[in-house]
């Protein structure tokens, strides 16, 4: 028997389908509440204010902040998305079923994330384009911005996970996505360029992971960022390889899931 034929296909797939129909059930508030939130983004930052400031790295500021505009929507969706989905089966009292079928937690795992990387990939996209309705983009990696996308939605997928194997309540599914990662965001260089701080605010912003992973994006679309697009990759490897590393063993030990 192949190792192909051995992987419960059939499993994971129902899974992943199960996720996805969640989302075209709630695709109001999944995907048009983003896109317009986004979209008043661009209309008070990019039009009312990105006029006054003019232009950064040679970019507008209407089309420099639209990298960091899409990377604020997939790091809050991608962790309310995967914390929402495994909380559920804890909160209903179906992981044990989810636990006894014949399916491994590597396979489980894959078809969870799967599915909400899927939904925060989508939404991206559609940010993108409603953004180009607005502005002129320029977009230098095209390929190099999707597989980065689909990273970004992977990594901060899993560490959903974690968040909603953790939480103890509905509250708290949106503590680190409200509290935590939106501050971050906004502080990591989504709506400027942390070389236009002083050097000690620009020495403390390269404490925040996510400037590493927002300047990333921002070099697939104009070729340049605040940190080199190598070491932007190496943040965000660790930090996608760190928690598929604990998602995957929780899976496995049924921690948090049997309690």
């Amino acid at each position: 028997m192949s190792a192909a034929s051995r992987v419960n296909l059939r499993g994971m797939r129902a899974i992943y389908l199960f996720e996805m129909a969640r989302f075209r059930r709630t695709l109001w508030q999944s995907l048009a509440t983003p896109v317009i939130t986004t979209a008043l983004y661009f209309v008070v930052f990019g039009s009312a204010i990105g006029g006054r400031i003019g232009t950064i790295d040679g970019v507008s500021y209407a089309a420099f902040i639209v990298p960091g505009l899409i990377m604020l929507t997939v790091f809050t969706e991608s962790l309310s998305n995967a914390a929402f989905g495994i909380y559920m089966p804890k909160f209903n009292g179906t992981s044990y079923e989810l636990l006894s079928a014949p399916i491994s937690p590597l396979e489980t795992v894959l078809a969870f994330v799967g599915a909400a990387a899927t939904k925060s990939v989508i939404l991206g996209l559609v940010i993108l384009a409603t953004a180009a309705t607005f502005v002129p983009l320029e977009l230098q990696h095209p390929v190099w911005m999707f597989c980065y996308l689909v990273l970004v939605a992977l990594a901060f997928s899993l560490a959903g996970f974690i968040i909603g194997l953790m939480a103890e309540g509905f509250e708290a599914l949106q503590f680190v996505p409200m509290l935590v990662i939106t501050p971050l965001s906004f502080l990591g260089g989504a709506f400027y360029s942390i070389r236009m701080l002083p050097e000690t605010f620009q020495a403390v912003s390269l404490l925040n992971p996510i400037v590493y992973v927002i300047s990333g994006f921002r070099w697939s679309f104009y070729g340049s960022g605040d940190v080199s697009i190598g070491v932007s990759m190496a943040v965000l490897g660790t930090f996608l390889v760190a928690s598929f590393g604990f998602v995957w063993w929780v899976f496995r030990s049924g921690y948090r899931l049997k309690s």
